[in-house]
Parts: C-alpha cells; sequence; structure tokens
C-alpha cells in the first residue's frame, strides 16, 4: 500500500458493487479509485457507500431510461454514467452521439469531445461520466445537450513512478501483486499457473501481439480482455464481420473498423458453430493484417497497432487432442490453415488453469485496472526485442516467424515483470523457456495441419549465452501425455534406453512405464542405471511406484531422511510412499527408518502420528522407526548401496483436491518443480 498510494484498491470490493450490473471492472474500480484507495477499513466502508450511492444515482440502468429522461428534464441537467457512441452525419455536418441504457439517438457532441476520444467513432462505444443538459422552450430541435463529457479512464500517469515503485517489490512479491491486479488469488496458483494468467496481458502491452488461449469453460480466458481494460475490446465470435474489424465503406467515405481505435480487439467464443461459416475476405484480410500489421480494404492501404486475441472453449480433453486430431480443433474450421496459424505468436494452454471459484478471486490489494491498463498502453511504445539476444541463440532451423514470436513473448513479459529491467539470469531465461515453449506449442500443431511445414521443421533449441549449455524446449502437454520423453535428464542428453517411442494407436504412457510389449519381449531384471531427472511444475504421470519401486525392490532395509515429514500432508506422502512398499514387493522384514526433524513443541504430536503408522505397518511385516535430527538434504538410502537423491523430498506434488481422481491416483496429480537423482555407491 505504501508503494502505490491512492492507486491500489481492494479487489473484491468491485464485486460487492457491481452485482449483476453490466459494467467491466474497470469502470466500477475507477469509481472505487476515487473513494476506497486506502487500507483504513473505516473509510472503505464510507467509501463504498459513496460509490454504491453514485451508481445508484447516477448509473443508468436501461429499464429506468424514461425515469432518469424525466429527471433531466425536471433539474435541465443531470450527470449519468452511460456508454456513449458517436456517429458523423454527413448531412448535418455534425457529430451525433447515443447512449446505450439511457436509449438517446442522434444527440449533438462537441467536436473536441469527438478529437479527444475517437474511440466514440468506433462502433463500439466508450463508458463516461456525461452532464446531459435538457432545452426547454418552443421551436427546438434537439432537446438534449452534452454538457461534458469524461471518459472513465485514468487521464495521465507517471511511468517513471511506476517503474521506480517496482523496485520496492522482490520478483515473488510483484508476482503476486499482478495476479491480485487482474482480480485473482495468488494462492490459489502455482508458478506457472501465474505466469498462464499474466500472459493474457501481453496484447496489452505488446503491439501486434497475436494471442490465443484455448481451454474449458470458466477458466477465465476472456476476464482481462472483457473487464480491465478501456483499451481493449470484447467482440462475440458471432459478430464478427471484415467491415467492423477493418473497414466499412458509406458512400466514397472508408471508416476504419475496431483495429484503427482499440489497443487489443478480443475474439471471443473463437469456435466453431454449426450452421456458420466465416466470410473468405476477413479471413485473407485478417491473415495479412497479422503478417504486416496493415490491410488492404476500400481504396488504401491501412495500418494499425492493434493486438489480436482468440479465445475460445476447447471440445476435448487435452490427451484426446493429443491422439486424435490436434489443439486447435475447436476454433472455426475456416481458420484451421497453416497461412492462419503460423501467424500467433503465443498458444496459450487454458487447460492448464482450474475452474474459477469464489476462493479464485482476489480478496488483497492490487492496482486499479484503469490505472494498471494506462500503465501497459504506455509500455507498448516500447520494444525490448532486442534483448533476448543477451541470452539465448535459438537454433537456426526456426523460421523468422518463430522468432519474432518468441522475441515479442519475451519483450512483454519482461515489461509485465521486471518493467525496471532489474533481472538475473535466471528469471530471463524462466521468460525464454516460456516463450519458445508458447511458439511450439503453435508449430507442433502446424506439423499436424499442413504438411508443407513438415519439410523443415524446427529444432525448438537454444545456446544459453551465459554458460553455454544447449537447451532443449518442450510443451509441458507432450511432456505429461508421453508424445516425448516425460523427464529429460539433467545434461538434456537421452541414452536409446531411455527413449520410449509410441506405437501408432497406443494410449500416451510416461517414459518411466514400460509397455506390455516391452515386459513380454524382456522377461528379465531391469538394468537399474545412475541417472538425473528433471520434472517440470504442473507435469502430469510422476508417481511413486514409477520413481522408486525398481531401486527399492530388493532392499532390506530403507532409509528416508526428509526434515519436513511434519505437516498432515507431509505425513500422508509418507504413508503414501510406505504403501507404495506394500503394494509393489515383499514387506516381510523390511526395515524403514525416517530420519525427519520438528520444533521442540510440536514434537509430541508428530510422535504420536508416526506411532499410529509404526503400528499400523508391523501388522505388514514393516519394522518402522523414527529419528530425529537438525539438517537439510533429503533422499532414499538403501542397504544394496542406492542413494536417491530429492530435491524436494517426497513433497513433490501440488496441493489436490481431495474429492478428485487424483486424491488416490498420484500420476494424475500436477508436479512441483524437481529433480531426482540416482546414484549407486
Amino acid at each position: 500500500m505504501n508503494s502505490f498510494s491512492g492507486k491500489v484498491v481492494r479487489k473484491d470490493l468491485a464485486f460487492l458493487v457491481k452485482g449483476g450490473l453490466p459494467v467491466p471492472t474497470y469502470v466500477l474500480e475507477y469509481l472505487l479509485g476515487q473513494y476506497c484507495a486506502n487500507d483504513d477499513e473505516e473509510a472503505i466502508e464510507i467509501g463504498l457507500e459513496k460509490v454504491k450511492e453514485v451508481i445508484q444515482n447516477n448509473y443508468v440502468h436501461r429499464a429506468d431510461a424514461e425515469s432518469v429522461k424525466g429527471n433531466i428534464r425536471e433539474a435541465g441537467r443531470y450527470r449519468i454514467i452511460d456508454k456513449v457512441m458517436a456517429v458523423l452525419n454527413e448531412k448535418s455536418d455534425e457529430y451525433q452521439a447515443s447512449f446505450a441504457n439511457l436509449g438517446l439517438t442522434n444527440v449533438p457532441i462537441g467536436t473536441q469531445y469527438v478529437n479527444s476520444n475517437p474511440k466514440l467513432l468506433s462502433g463500439n462505444g466508450v463508458w463516461c461520466i456525461v452532464t446531459l443538459g435538457y432545452i426547454h422552450g418552443e421551436d427546438i430541435k434537439v432537446r438534449w445537450e452534452i454538457q461534458t463529457l469524461k471518459p472513465i479512464q485514468i487521464s495521465n500517469i507517471d511511468l517513471q513512478e511506476y517503474i521506480e515503485q517496482r523496485k520496492n517489490f522482490t520478483t515473488d512479491e510483484w508476482l503476486d501483486f499482478m495476479i491480485h491486479t487482474i482480480g485473482l488469488n495468488p494462492e490459489m496458483l502455482n508458478r506457472r499457473e501465474k505466469f498462464i494468467s499474466l500472459a493474457r496481458l501481453l496484447p496489452h502491452v505488446e503491439s501486434n501481439f497475436n494471442f490465443m488461449e484455448l481451454g474449458p469453460k470458466g477458466t477465465g480466458k476472456s476476464h482481462v480482455f472483457q473487464e480491465l481494460s478501456p483499451y481493449g475490446v470484447l467482440i462475440s465470435g458471432g459478430d464478427v464481420t471484415s467491415a467492423r474489424l477493418f473497414v466499412k465503406m458509406q458512400g466514397n467515405r472508408e471508416i476504419l473498423g475496431l483495429v484503427g481505435y482499440w489497443d487489443v480487439v478480443a475474439w471471443d467464443e473463437f469456435e466453431q458453430q454449426k450452421g456458420r461459416n466465416v466470410d473468405a475476405v476477413l479471413i485473407d484480410t485478417m491473415q495479412n493484417y497479422l503478417a504486416n500489421k496493415s490491410f488492404n480494404r476500400g481504396k488504401a492501404t491501412h495500418e494499425a497497432s492493434a493486438s489480436m486475441t482468440f479465445v475460445g472453449n476447447t471440445k476435448h480433453t487435452v490427451p484426446y487432442m493429443l491422439k486424435n486430431s490436434h489443439l486447435f480443433e475447436s476454433i472455426p474450421t475456416s481458420f484451421i490453415k497453416g497461412a492462419f496459424l503460423d501467424r500467433i505468436h503465443l498458444y496459450n494452454p487454458g487447460w492448464e488453469i482450474r475452474m474459477l471459484k469464489k476462493e479464485s478471486f482476489s480478496t488483497g490489494y492490487g492496482l486499479i485496472t484503469d490505472y494498471i491498463a494506462a500503465v501497459l498502453h504506455e509500455l507498448r511504445n516500447k520494444d525490448l526485442t532486442s534483448l533476448l539476444k543477451d541470452y539465448a541463440k535459438f537454433d537456426p532451423s526456426l523460421s523468422e516467424r518463430d522468432h519474432l514470436a518468441i522475441r515479442k513473448t519475451f519483450s512483454g513479459m519482461l515489461k509485465i515483470l521486471y518493467p525496471d529491467g532489474n533481472i538475473t539470469s535466471e528469471e530471463a531465461f524462466e521468460l525464454v523457456d516460456f516463450a519458445a515453449e508458447s511458439r511450439k506449442r503453435v508449430k507442433d500443431q502446424l506439423y499436424i495441419i499442413d504438411e508443407t511445414f513438415r519439410a523443415e521443421p524446427a529444432s525448438f533449441k537454444y545456446l544459453n549465452l551465459k554458460n553455454g549449455n544447449e537447451v532443449f524446449v518442450e510443451t509441458l502437454e507432450n511432456i505429461s501425455n508421453g508424445i516425448t520423453p516425460s523427464a529429460i535428464p539433467v545434461s538434456n542428453t537421452l541414452d536409446d534406453a531411455d527413449v520410449i517411442p509410441m506405437n501408432k494407436g497406443e494410449e500416451p504412457r510416461s517414459q518411466l512405464e514400460p509397455s506390455d510389449t516391452e515386459k513380454t519381449k524382456r522377461n528379465r531384471i531391469a538394468v537399474l542405471q545412475e541417472k538425473s531427472l528433471s520434472f517440470r511444475m504442473g507435469q502430469t504421470g510422476a508417481s511413486y511406484e514409477k520413481l522408486f519401486a525398481a531401486y527399492l525392490e530388493k532392499a532390506n532395509e530403507i532409509t528416508i531422511e526428509d526434515p519436513y515429514i511434519r505437516a498432515p500432508w507431509q505425513i500422508r506422502n509418507f504413508v503414501e510412499f510406505a504403501t507404495m512398499l506394500v503394494d509393489t514387493r515383499p514387506v516381510d522384514d523390511l526395515k524403514l527408518t525416517l530420519i525427519t526433524n520438528e520444533e521442540e513443541e510440536k514434537l509430541p504430536d508428530l510422535i504420536d502420528r508416526l506411532d499410529d503408522i509404526k503400528d499400523d505397518l508391523a501388522g505388514y511385516g514393516i519394522t518402522f522407526e523414527y529419528k530425529f535430527r537438525d539438517f537439510h538434504d533429503r533422499c532414499i538410502r538403501t542397504d544394496t548401496g542406492w542413494t536417491i537423491t530429492l530435491g524436494r523430498g517426497l513433497d513433490i506434488f501440488e496441493k489436490y483436491n481431495p474429492y478428485s481422481v487424483a486424491a488416490s491416483r498420484q500420476e494424475k496429480r500436477k508436479c512441483k518443480e524437481f529433480i531426482i537423482t540416482y546414484n549407486k555407491e
């Protein structure tokens, strides 16, 4: 609160005020920012009542339109909040406004208002605070007059102040602060999910950014584009025409469409609709615009900087699409062509975001939406794409469109997360990997959709210019569903024995799970290898059985060293580990030892729980002992000489719904990021 005084608001207040009003969040937070931009509870309550009073008295409900008109007539003038559009009436040579909720049309509007707010002419309207007057008397042709008009958005910002304030936050603090700002609860998201959520800001912060996100319903795909910014517009997929998007002819005049007025044009419900075909002219014009930032309609060539966003619902699960079709299967059929899809800079994996529930939304403090929208608008003027070359050199097999997409995503994420430019190499490569994966997701589907792309396949890898290592890039859904090896060794090289190819018609499976064919083919004891495996945040398919069973099968003594077997879920992990031993090998006379730690005042409770486990395991023939020691490193040791080093101990899974399949099937759970190393003494 001290860093952005007067520019933050408690994010749940807009929901308290909104009710059923069809008003974007940025409109409500503009008002809340006038009265509730502090953390004093009493002041917030007073301000909240004031905002409710303003909405009650000034917001125009369509059902109350005639009553409001009457109030204006009786009072002579009245201030209202409504969505205003303007057109040029050539016959009378004047601009005329219409009011979406009040229902008035053909109201003269001063040229100065139109010149100051050209989006009034975009055909989509702008939310404004308007003082509307009524002219009494006889022989009056138009009785309504616009006396003042102010768009609901911040008038100016100090971008340098914003950049300086960023220095008061750590990266994790800023990441969570930005998640609060877009209205989400950071406690419900892991780091990767936070990146995916903030990637929705890329079209707002990067000019001519071509963004697509597909995923299940209810995951907030369109929320940012509808609620966050007065500089963006969300349109329904069924209402899109070439004239509305680009240029329409009115007599001999060319009137620019939405791309000429807005920073972001978001196409909602971007999916195939039964009985509806997309105009071929629209597709051709769109392709040209996405590639060249310009379009030819009418008599001239027009240029624009609007980013294009496509959001829609998927029809099937990701495993189904990977096995039977491709990840673009749900979009309008007319757009499933290589020439169009190759122009998409980033494919955001909406399926990785869980369905939004009450607890998914922020109740903490974030930047007022019209303030952050204005900041993002200003940051569009900065181009940071050239900074990528300081960190990574990508393989020459990538096309220029691949390179451009990665550079623009890197630049945009840099502006969102590190606007002050203070970034470590590790943080920079996190952005590089995210940008490259987001583009590879597009390219992988192009190989399926358009065979011409198979002639020159791209190898998504880069040289880390800071340490000289070669880094391979893979999408998480490919790894989790067995399309590629499910765990890439730290050395980034794979022995032939580690690569398990998928046979046509088989279910995708993990590298750690041998096929039935392989089991039959070599009915012998598997050779255990020393190796290191790296697992990505959000990856699925891992389980204690796949990770440990083969290495523990012949051991008579197993010791787990993990200082964090304390909390209920950590103890549950240990019980699942013991259950895995019972299920996968003979356990008679097995000695299992746990070395852990706990704060002294909490030791009695932990001892009680471990004694319960000891009694239970004794019934299966396992001798369980536990010891307490102050230490940090985590590993599993066996009397057969194997040491399995665990970066996170047994705590490798993210929080999961206790009433989900993942509660009983570890391989269905999302993983935390971790490394596991197998060494033989």
